[in-house]
This record gives C-alpha cells, sequence and structure tokens, in this order.
C-alpha cells in the first residue's frame, strides 16, 4: 500500500466493505467514498486520542504538533544566516551531512524520492548506455509511482524476481537480458520490510558487476539497516554506486529525499533537479527537519529496531494465547523497526476491532489501516517508534489479547474449547 494510500477515498481499497451498524439499526446509506472517507476520519480520529500507541506518526499529527519539530532549531543550524535560495545556504549544509553520514563524495536534497530515483538512473542510463533497470516487482517504482520510471524518464524496467523476498545473487546472473543500472530496494517494503543478509548483498552486488551493471539502493529505509547488517551506514552504503534515502519516513521530516554518490554524478543530477523542476524556491523548513531527525532519530533508530524485536515476539504469543486460530508476523525477528501481521480475517471486521479498541481503551495496537490480501486474509503494518519503548512484552500481550476480544464481538466467532475458533453459523 502507498504511503498516500487513503489521501483518496478512491484509493483506499483496505476499507473497501460495507459498512456494519454495531447496534441492530439499519447501515446508513453512503456512497463508497462517503463510507470510506468516515471511517478513515474515525480512525485517525481515535488514534489522535489514544494516550498509549506503539508510534506517534508526524504524517498522522495535526499542524501544531508538526511544527513542534523545528522548536529548538537554533541549535541544529545558524538561523541568523540567510535563507536558502534555489538549493543553497542550508541545503548544502545538509547536503554535505548526508555525504558524510553515507560516506560518499556529494549528496544533492530533492524533494521528493521519486524524482530523485528517476534522476539517478537516467543519469546512469545515459554512462551505461543502457535505459534498462533492473528491480523487484515489488519495489516502489512498480507498485507506487504510476509507472513513472518508464512513462517520464524513459527508463526500461524489469523485474528479476517477484517473490516476496530480496533477489539472489543467481537470478541476477541468470538473467535472460542485459541491464544497465540495478536497483534495490533496502528494506523491501510491500514484501514485509525484508532485508538480505549481509552476505547475500555482497554477492548480489558483485553478480551485478559481472554484468557491468551498477547499482543503485533504494534506501528510503536504509537508515534502519543497520542493526540487522551489523555494519555502519558508509559501509552498506559503499557497496552501491548511488543511494537516495528519505527524510520522512524514518525520521518523520516534513519531506525530502537526498541522494548521494559519485561528485560527476550529483553534478549531473542538479542539473536534471532544476529540469524536473525540483529546484525549489526556498526548502528551509523542510531541511530543518531533516537536520532535526539526523539530530534526534538517527541515534535512537538500533533502540527502536531491538525494542521492535521484543514487539513482534510479544504479539506472536499474545494473538495465540488470546486464542486466534492463525497468525502471523512477518518477519518473524524484523529485519527494521516495521513489520507485517496478516491476520485470517475481512477488512472490515480488523479495522472495527481496532479502531474500537483505541476509542474504548486509550490503547491504539493497529493503527495503520488493514489491506486485503485475499478472501477473508488481511494484512497490516505495526510501526515501532519511540512511543513504544514504554511497552514490555506483557503491556504488548495484554493489548493482543484485549483486540482479540474486540474482534470476536465483532465477528461473531467464539473460542473453542481446544482455543480453535469456532464460526457462528451464518458468519
Amino acid at each position: 500500500m502507498s504511503d498516500t494510500a487513503e489521501q483518496s477515498a478512491g484509493q483506499a481499497a483496505d476499507e473497501a466493505r460495507p459498512e456494519q451498524s454495531t447496534d441492530g439499526a439499519q447501515p446508513e446509506q453512503l456512497t463508497e467514498a462517503e463510507r470510506l472517507l468516515r471511517r478513515r476520519a474515525r480512525r485517525i480520529s481515535a488514534y489522535r486520542s489514544a494516550t498509549r500507541t506503539l508510534a506517534r506518526l508526524g504524517l498522522l499529527a495535526p499542524l501544531r504538533e508538526r511544527l513542534s519539530l523545528l522548536d529548538g532549531a537554533d541549535k541544529l543550524y545558524d538561523l541568523d544566516e540567510p535563507s536558502d535560495l534555489y538549493g543553497n545556504g542550508i541545503v548544502e549544509a545538509l547536503e554535505e551531512k548526508v555525504a558524510g553520514l553515507l560516506g560518499k563524495e556529494a549528496a544533492a536534497f530533492f524533494p521528493t524520492g521519486t524524482m530523485a530515483q528517476q534522476v539517478a538512473l537516467r543519469c546512469w542510463a545515459g554512462r551505461t548506455g543502457n535505459p534498462t533497470v533492473a528491480l523487484h516487482a515489488l519495489a516502489h517504482p512498480e507498485v507506487h509511482e504510476r509507472d513513472a520510471f518508464r512513462e517520464v524518464s524513459g527508463l526500461r524496467p524489469v523485474h528479476v524476481t517477484s517473490e516476496p523476498r530480496q533477489p539472489t545473487a543467481d537470478e541476477i546472473r541468470g538473467f535472460e537480458e542485459p541491464f544497465g543500472a540495478l536497483m534495490l530496494e533496502l528494506p523491501l517494503r510491500d514484501a514485509g520490510f525484508v532485508l538480505p543478509t549481509w552476505e547475500e548483498l555482497t554477492e548480489v552486488v558483485e553478480a551485478a558487476r559481472e554484468r557491468d551493471a551498477v547499482v543503485h539502493f533504494d534506501g528510503a529505509r536504509l537508515w534502519e539497516t543497520t542493526v540487522h547488517f551489523g555494519r555502519p551506514l558508509s559501509e552498506i552504503a559503499d557497496l552501491a554506486d548511488s543511494v537516495y534515502v528519505s527524510f520522512y519516513k524514518s525520521f518523520q521530516a516534513f519531506g525530502g529525499a537526498a541522494l548521494a554518490g559519485p561528485k560527476t554524478l550529483i553534478d549531473e543530477a542538479k542539473t536534471w533537479r532544476h529540469r524536473y523542476g525540483g529546484a525549489v524556491f526556498q526548502q528551509f523548513p523542510t531541511v530543518l527537519s531533516a537536520l532535526a531527525g539526523l539530530e534526534r532519530e538517527l541515534p535512537r533508530l538500533p533502540e527502536y529496531v531491538t525494542h521492535a524485536r521484543v514487539v513482534a515476539a510479544a504479539l506472536r504469543e499474545g494473538l495465540a494465547e488470546a486464542g486466534l486460530p492463525w497468525a502471523r508476523v512477518h518477519p518473524e525477528v524484523p529485519h527494521t523497526f516495521d513489520f507485517q501481521v496478516w491476520l485470517p480475517y475481512g477488512v472490515d471486521e480488523l479495522s472495527e476491532a481496532a479502531i474500537r479498541q483505541s476509542e474504548e481503551t486509550g490503547t491504539a495496537l493497529f493503527i495503520h489501516p488493514w489491506d486485503e490480501k485475499g478472501p477473508g486474509l488481511s494484512m497490516t503494518e505495526v510501526y515501532v517508534r519511540g512511543a513504544a519503548l514504554e511497552w514490555t512484552a506483557a503491556d504488548v500481550k495484554t493489548a493482543a489479547a484485549d483486540f482479540v476480544a474486540r474482534l470476536r464481538e465483532v465477528s461473531g466467532w467464539r473460542v473453542g474449547s481446544r482455543g480453535g475458533a469456532a464460526e457462528v453459523p451464518g458468519h
């Protein structure tokens, strides 16, 4: 699901089920768009008013709270300096900082990752003479960007694999046609925020080099990978010829992205940034929020990843102990601080149970929309951030049991004497 999937009712397929009345009265007749928007508003309202949640996400916060991110900005940058104009000043300061963190010669700030990656890969296509980009079928450009590579930048995406895992070195070596660049999304969000092992990653990069292809990392969440790989950011980024990173996904900044790589590539990328409309007049609020994230959140990310593993294990155990017939936490041991939960129920039932839990207890366990993956099978993403550090494993299990109790009320099933779920006739 796209990060912006709920911005319009037409994109909210995860909630596309008839609204159910909870008091036996006839449901209000709403259009599908009205129903989806009403449910979204209710869910966000319940989340905002909850006193406990695993993550406080900036994208769902009111404007006043978002602006508080800039409190203390004078400690991040000299606010008596002139404001930026078309990418100078504070923008250049952020670019230099990011290049240093990633161990690259230079970096360029972009308003969006979609733009940054198109620019990177079209620049590489000019150097290699091959516009073909090998990538995963679940990669962000293929799932969430409306064929921008092909339609806007003249690139030709080809899929190394569509399996919900990272590509293998054998798949790279055995791919049936030449490609100029290999793009790896680290972590691969739509497969469950999954990463390869360090050995697998180095073998995949080596396989691409054997084919004279450049390697580009879609590292929107690369900041979160150091615990899994057991390597510093600079060593991870060193495997790739170029790296894109996001500032709002891991740090909850106002937006923005950066492309890092050789200085010659970045110089050309800044030219294309202008051509693509990315030379924004002033960007200091977004850049300040990115600097705040690098200063305040980056050092804490390993702690979030470690605690996500505690949360995932407790959630899996808690759902089982509460009598759910089947539940899956994927990956079982999260690779980053985000992971998936799969349950054998419809989107309507799960959404209603999650919203009721937030409204009635002040505890928001599942705050992300549920996505239908098949008949009676749904998935949601669980985010673990600073707010989750207050939760013990016992707290997670208690919340899981409470959620299951509400799911039982909504879905009309009862727990059998052996812990299995017996469906009520007619359900």
